[in-house]
């Protein structure tokens, strides 16, 4: 995806407002107001003899405030209306696409939207997002998950003509190897080649088409349903097929420390609250 253009530190200050809920942003313009209107008051130490810098420096910072007091909390305030906006956004879109019967309702929209459809989803499913934005040298990643202490990396496809190939799929997994990844998804509103689809096997990388987010987002309509969703799932026809200890389903994961670094098992996919493992033999 495109990178983000050029900003000033303004609208990056809004941004980061922006990623918490909107009443944080409140609290947070509130408390600069108060701050930085204390230090705008607060009297000037008058000047002795040798103190004269620190009369200046103390000066400017009251200047700073001044204008600050008003400034800042403006930015808070701006950030949390954009945070609301964007919870609202995110919605729209998952109820946009349940109201459709048909898969095409994700090609009905801009890219932007589409990952931000694929964040929201996962996000009410547990999973804390960030938004990359992609391209640089993320390796086009465009979402990053954590659940507990794992990161899972998530590339957005939105090709309406295109199967995605095996090299976004290799590209993902060299991100994943140099970021210390546990996993990785790679989704799009169309389909992927047998290739992409052979290469993914094995290597805790979930695919996951138009057809499979249609439903994906169905499930997750209400914020309070959570569904689980991870790289790997244990198929219908493995021994192993859900968690012995809590019941969940389990996930095929690598070692990558220890004596058993390398090796596969089998790991409840409610990890950290469960964390069961079944050895593969």
């Amino acid at each position: 995806m495109a990178r983000k253009r050029n900003q000033n530190t303004f609208e990056d200050l809004i941004d980061i407002v922006a990623l918490f809920p909107w009443w944080v942003g409140l609290i947070l313009a509130v408390a600069s107001y108060f701050w930085l209107h204390y230090i705008a008051v607060a009297p000037v130490v008058v000047a002795q003899q040798g103190q004269m810098a620190t009369v200046m420096t103390q000066s400017l910072y009251k200047g700073l405030a001044t204008a600050g007091q008003y400034v800042l909390p403006l930015v808070c305030i701006i950030g949390a209306l954009l945070s609301a906006l964007g919870r609202w956004k995110r919605k729209q879109l998952i109820d946009g696409v349940n109201a459709s019967s048909a898969v095409s309702a994700l090609n009905e929209m801009t890219w932007q939207e589409f990952e931000m459809l694929v964040g929201e989803a996962f996000r009410r499913t547990g999973y804390t997002v960030s938004e990359t934005g992609g391209g640089g040298a993320d390796g086009g990643v465009d979402l990053v998950l954590v659940k507990g202490t794992e990161k899972f990396l998530v590339q957005c496809k939105q090709w309406r003509a295109y199967k995605v190939g095996v090299s976004t799929i290799r590209e993902l997994y060299g991100v994943m190897a140099a970021t210390g990844a546990v996993g990785g998804f790679v989704v799009t509103s169309g389909v992927f080649t047998q290739e992409a689809k052979s290469f993914a096997e094995g290597r805790n990388i979930d695919l996951i088409d138009g057809a499979r987010l249609k439903m994906f987002i169905g499930k997750v309509q209400s914020p309070v349903a959570v569904p689980q969703l991870a790289p790997q799932r244990v198929s219908s026809k493995t021994a192993e097929q859900s968690c012995p200890k809590c019941g969940s389903e389990m996930i095929k994961r690598t070692a990558k420390h220890g004596s058993n670094a390398g090796k596969a098992f089998w790991g409840c996919s409610n990890f950290p609250q469960c964390r069961e493992i079944v050895p593969i033999n």
